[in-house]
């Protein structure tokens, strides 16, 4: 990857784009940061609206293409930087988990947990992506068990993801604080990116509410 050949980067504090800033850092990428003040409702303006119309972030410019949702941006980035070692090679026996546990994230495990948290009634099992949360869950809990990371013994992108989700989830009572789920969130946790993104985001956080505050004196 050329030297200059950096990427734009949309996010916000405090939101699903935390995970993919800590990605950034995990693979000392370089990147521009195009900070989103969603305190101030900048993710509903027409310019960034006209980046991405769902006004969600993360989303990321990359040699004149755009990416958004979550997981397709963790594939990119993760691909994009063969040499940090977070994503197995095409030939690699763990790819085909590795994309597993990638998607898994966003087809079984966010509706379960949305549906949970919005208390509805999911449906029938035929008619549900993630069959029921139970299951999802034990699922994910018995992969976990395995360690210490999703793959065995070395970390990938995938963990970055797990690890930034079941922080906030298990944080919200959205998912149960189980053992498994705390010893796997504290390997993540304790990773220096990690804990550079929290200071970065504090900080960013600030500045957007003093922004708001300002904006409406």
């Amino acid at each position: 990857m050329p030297h200059n050949d950096t990427i734009t980067f949309f996010h916000s504090p405090n939101t699903r784009s935390s995970g993919a800033r800590i990605l950034l850092e995990e693979l000392g990428a370089p990147y521009e940061l195009r900070a989103i003040n969603m305190k101030a409702g900048e993710q509903r303006k027409p310019a960034y609206l006209a980046v991405n119309p769902m006004g969600k972030v993360p989303a990321i410019l990359h040699r004149g293409a755009l990416i958004t949702e979550q997981v397709a941006i963790f594939i990119y980035l993760a691909d994009l930087f063969p040499q940090a070692k977070l994503a197995p090679a095409l030939d690699d026996p763990r790819r085909g988990p590795y994309l597993r546990w990638l998607v898994y994230y966003g087809s079984c495990f966010e509706p379960a947990v949305v549906d949970r948290a919005m208390k509805r009634e999911p449906g029938g099992l035929a008619m549900v992506p993630y069959g029921d949360y139970d299951t999802m869950l034990k699922t994910l809990t018995d992969q976990l068990a395995k360690g210490p990371y999703l793959l065995g013994e070395r970390i990938s992108a995938a963990d970055v993801l797990w690890g930034t989700a079941l922080t906030w989830t298990t944080m919200f009572k959205l998912v149960p604080e189980l053992p498994v789920i705390k010893e796997y969130i504290g390997r993540i946790n304790a990773r220096p990116a990690v804990g550079k993104v929290k200071e970065l985001d504090a900080k960013l956080s600030a500045e957007h509410e003093a922004a708001k505050q300002a904006a409406t004196a």
